[in-house]
């Protein structure tokens, strides 16, 4: 069977632009709510230089009110982007499964009898379930987030320069190993798919024949080759589990590492008069606001990896030859005498593994 890889250009295509109507409006609810968000940083600043060190007891009113606003604005977009994208998600899953399925039933019977049952059903019931990350929430939470480490950049850069500077290499550095994980942790979820395809076939005509093995007295054989396949699941998930790990975790000592570099600065700039307690106040809300989408990036540039993954498979099932066309091989018999005769007739659904040898006979 050939292999195939879906790409992001055919995943914009098959499944993204055609719903471009609902992602774009998922895309702007998501940027209002990213802005929103970034009311209370702001707002810290004025609190700090402003209301309380001029007791302005009509500013903190206003401010109290913008934010309010602000937080409610997040509560709505948040519910409107689950109700549209998410529900849109479930429904494309359930048109890919009937598609599927409908090419599944399309394909020869020589593809049944090396396939096992239970595979087929991961196959049209699992590796579809990932596109709930493209059109659901996961692509556009992963665009809200670059949108939310931009903005707070250029934020960051306003307050101090140098500051910002200091914080940009061990993010660069978490971007360069995030990258490379994810390009080895692809093939690990796509191998995960056949085990998992391998492990429930297996499972499923275990059980459906369980009177067969009972009769043969092959409980143990079964029980071993079961424990083999879920053993080997395990080692993939545990490979693959390794691999984010390796990411969270980089993310947790690097931008860490910049966290407690700003303090040690932002605390020295301070005490030289170059940095207020509202400007330092702000600068790390902000710095939290950029290095929280980075890290949420990596569960989901996971979550889309898996996708890929199972899409990839999906993608084998789809481009593979339907048996011929019933109508195309037709043959029209204009004169029928009724007699019947088999006369050496041999027949196999794979070359080299015959079903009927030889066979004759006559039916008047």
């Amino acid at each position: 069977m050939k292999k195939s890889k879906v790409t992001i250009a055919q995943a914009f295509k098959t499944i993204i632009w055609p719903r471009r109507k609902l992602v774009l409006l998922g895309l702007v609810l998501i940027v209002i709510s990213r802005l929103a968000s970034l009311v209370l940083p702001g707002a810290s600043k004025f609190l700090i230089d402003d209301v309380i060190a001029n007791k302005d007891m009509e500013m903190l009113k206003t401010l109290l009110l913008v934010v309010a606003g602000a937080i409610v604005i997040q509560s709505v977009t948040s519910f409107l982007l689950t109700r549209l994208l998410s529900v849109e998600a479930q429904l494309l899953i359930s048109k890919l499964r009937a598609k599927v399925q409908k090419k599944i039933l399309s394909l020869p019977i020589s593809y049944f009898d090396n396939t096992k049952s239970g595979e087929l059903v991961s196959r049209i019931m699992t590796d579809v379930e990932g596109v709930r990350n493209l059109v659901g929430t996961g692509l556009v939470q992963l665009f809200g987030g670059t949108l939310t480490a931009i903005i707070s950049l250029f934020l960051l850069i306003k307050i101090s320069p140098m500051m910002t500077l200091y914080v940009l290499v061990p993010i660069i550095i978490f971007a360069i190993i995030a990258l490379k994980a994810f390009s080895y942790i692809r093939p690990i979820f796509r191998t995960r798919g056949v085990i998992n395809a391998d492990v429930t076939g297996r499972l499923t005509e275990t059980l459906n024949g369980v009177r067969v093995i009972k009769g043969f007295n092959a409980e143990e054989q079964e029980h071993k080759t079961f424990e083999k396949g879920v053993e080997l699941l395990f080692q993939n998930v545990k490979k693959s589990l390794t691999s984010t790990a390796l990411v969270t975790s980089s993310a947790t000592f690097l931008l860490g590492l910049a966290t407690t570099g700003i303090m040690g600065l932002g605390g020295y700039m301070i005490i030289e008069g170059d940095l207020t307690f509202g400007e330092f106040l702000s600068f790390t809300l902000y710095l939290g606001f950029m290095i929280a989408p980075i890290v949420q990036m990596s569960n989901i540039g996971s979550q889309l990896t898996e996708a890929f993954a199972g899409l990839d498979r999906t993608e084998e099932i789809m481009n593979m030859e339907s048996e011929d066309d019933e109508t195309q091989r037709s043959i029209i018999l204009n004169d029928i005498r009724g007699d019947i005769k088999f006369d050496n007739v041999s027949f196999a659904y794979i070359e080299g593994k015959g079903i009927v040898h030889d066979i004759n006979f006559d039916a008047p």
